[in-house]
């Protein structure tokens, strides 16, 4: 096989994140957003080190597990993965693909009783509590889009309004939004130019309180009375209320959503949700978790992991704590609990947060977790990590291990990562006693994973 070949195959299995491992006559070929049993054709794209790597073409055959999918953008949408198969399958690859990269991560031949498959989402369609759209358009010098990047595109979009990992309310504002500046002839930032107004559209609902927060990001290269743009999403007719409406301007040249100042058009710059019995205020982009359900399932098994295992009730470090949900939720059954996070507005509200339980044995501290660690006075007695996609850096994990505490709780949003850290765990002595994983992000790639740690003396 060379670069550019056509090649057509079964494919045999799909590893994590979505990467499907396709038998040719040719060879093994790993092609993105391919489906087990499916047959295939792709072009090869890439070769090194003896690995081949496609471009998923066509579907030549079906897979005999799947089926029709209720969205009609599946498949040029970037934004599902496994739409076309019955969730049941999906909960079967995504445990698998877990459960083979954390074998791989342990000593050879170690037992793997510890690993307890994967708990399913309580709500696998409209579960989402934030979704970042973007502006832009189908296709070039195409009509206004709002939605997702094509699937392997930088530029194009797919209109997101029939997305169903969202409910009613978002399809409502995303089809309202689309329609005011079509109407009022807006243009959309383009990315190569770097030239244009319309950026990013950021939507947070609450699954329990029915709160929705609303921001528009756009450049500072046009000016619009915005005042009529939030009174028209104010008329809408909602099962939600809307709590807040911001503008905010980022004239980054990135494509991210980036904050260079936040007004507030109608409301309030936050909306409140409540987890297990607590009531957490969540900022326009401060970390929470996207599924609300679903997290009320990963904290509660977190929780029980440590009191079926015995913890004590010392000090605890809350480290990457977000708005700090676990913090909280570990207060009660802790003589004190330091949250570290390094987005500074997360901190502000997790101190809010904690003040509107009634919970005062929290500390909160803004920083970087591996400067934060030696300026903290107080030892730990057991450590919870909730990282980033990217994991723990591994100097910070060196001074985490350090600590010698008797258990560790690691919850893990990219397996891979978690995966990699691993040995260093087993170096420094520690032994995984029990995990399992969440579906926090049904029909996407991802997964969510929890560890329990124990030190083996």
């Amino acid at each position: 096989m060379k670069k550019g070949d056509l090649v057509e195959g079964i494919v045999r299995e799909v590893k994590f994140p979505n990467k499907g491992i396709v038998e040719t006559e040719e060879g093994a070929v790993v092609v993105k957003n391919a489906i087990t049993g499916q047959r295939v054709q792709a072009r090869i794209n890439k070769k090194r080190k003896g690995k081949a790597e496609g471009a998923l073409l066509s579907v030549l055959e079906r897979s005999p597990l799947e089926r029709e999918t209720p969205c009609p953008a599946f498949g040029t949408c970037g934004g599902c993965t496994y739409l076309c198969l019955p969730y049941e399958e999906q909960l079967k690859i995504k445990e698998a693909q877990v459960r083979e990269l954390l074998t791989e991560a342990m000593p050879q031949d170690t037992p793997m009783d510890w690993f307890q498959g994967i708990l399913g989402s309580p709500s696998i369609y409209g579960y989402r509590n934030k979704m970042e759209f973007s502006f832009g358009d189908e296709y070039k010098d195409g009509p206004l889009a709002l939605g997702m990047h094509k699937r392997g595109s930088f530029y194009d979009l797919v209109n997101a309004e029939p997305c169903v990992i969202v409910d009613e309310d978002y399809r409502k504002i995303l089809h309202a939004v689309r329609t005011y500046w079509s109407e009022e002839g807006a243009s959309f930032y383009h990315r190569l130019r770097h030239e244009g107004y319309l950026r990013h559209l950021l939507v947070r609902k609450a699954v329990h309180t029915g709160e929705i927060l609303i921001d528009l990001v756009t450049t500072s290269q046009e000016e619009y009375d915005l005042s009529k743009f939030a009174n028209m999403l104010l008329s809408l007719h909602m099962d939600g209320k809307i709590v807040g409406i911001l503008h905010t301007v980022n004239d980054a040249v990135a494509d991210v959503i980036k904050d260079d100042g936040t007004e507030i058009l109608y409301g309030q710059d936050y909306f409140t949700e409540s987890l297990l019995g607590l009531s957490f205020k969540v900022t326009p982009f401060s970390f929470f978790q996207t599924n609300s359900r679903g997290a009320e399932v990963l904290y509660d098994t977190a929780r029980t992991f440590l009191t079926d295992a015995g913890m004590k009730k010392g000090v605890v470090y809350d480290l990457y704590c977000g708005t700090g949900t676990i913090s909280q939720l570990m207060a009660p059954v802790s003589e004190k609990v330091i949250g570290v996070e390094i987005v500074e507005e997360a901190v502000v509200a997790a101190r809010e947060n904690a003040l509107r339980n009634d919970i005062h044995n929290c500390e909160f501290i803004a920083g970087d977790v591996l400067k934060v660690l030696d300026e903290i006075k107080e030892m730990p007695d057991l450590i919870i990590l909730d990282p980033p996609r990217d994991g723990v850096h591994p100097k910070a994990l060196l001074k985490i291990l350090g600590y010698g505490v008797e258990q560790i709780l690691y919850i893990s949003c990219k397996p891979t990562s978690l995966a990699r850290d691993i040995p260093a765990f087993l170096e420094a002595g520690y032994k995984p006693v029990r995990g399992i994983s969440v579906d926090q992000f049904p029909w996407t790639a991802n997964v969510e994973t929890i560890i329990l740690f124990q030190k083996q003396h």
